[in-house]
């Protein structure tokens, strides 16, 4: 996958898309292709009044998205941008906007 915990990206497609929302990766879901955004896709759970919580009430919560709709933020361009993987002279494989060709991040350690 081409999106990491603590990346920065920008919601695409979708119902959080018309104001062009940028979130933190807080978790990312490889086996069902899905990322959870913060402050993306707010649903809210209703709770029923418990001996914890004797009012009940609506807690709100981010929900996942497809990992197709959200597209990683460059720190350098700070554009939305495609990535790219190379591998280095010693050994190790980074990531890199395709744009201004900046490293992103590692993806495997030196060899």
């Amino acid at each position: 996958m081409h999106i990491k915990v603590d990346d920065t990206v920008e919601i695409i497609t979708g119902a959080d898309s018309a104001g062009e929302l940028r979130g933190k990766v807080l978790k990312v879901f490889p086996d069902k292709g899905k990322v959870l955004v913060e402050g993306a896709a707010k649903v809210y759970k209703h709770i029923k009044p418990s001996q914890r919580n004797p009012r009940g009430g609506k807690l709100s919560k981010e929900m996942p998205i497809d990992i197709s709709n959200v597209m990683l933020v460059c720190t350098e361009c700070n554009k939305r941008t495609k990535t790219g993987a190379k591998i280095k002279e010693d050994g190790s494989k980074v990531r890199y906007c395709k744009a201004c060709n900046a490293e992103i991040g590692t993806l495997s350690p030196a060899k």
